[in-house]
């Protein structure tokens, strides 16, 4: 279970980067954020955003149109 979920479903790129920024900022390292997008690019470029940050994805899926992503805040 996320200790943060995030949900930018609705919302158009890059709106749910912006609130996973804004929401990881939030958590202490080692903890997880859950976000929740219905944003068809946001796969290409959530793993984009983690791989330029400390952060680790944990999980990464579609189903049914939302996407949901799992990541662990690192130090």
């Amino acid at each position: 279970m996320a200790n943060l979920v995030v949900d930018a479903k609705g919302l158009a790129c890059p709106m749910p980067i912006v609130k996973a920024k804004k929401g990881i900022d939030t958590l202490e390292p080692g903890q997880t954020m859950e976000l929740q997008t219905t944003d068809k690019g946001s796969m290409k470029d959530f793993q984009a955003w983690v791989n330029q940050t400390n952060h680790e994805l944990v999980e990464a899926r579609e189903d049914s149109g939302v996407f949901t992503f799992v990541v662990k805040k690192g130090s």
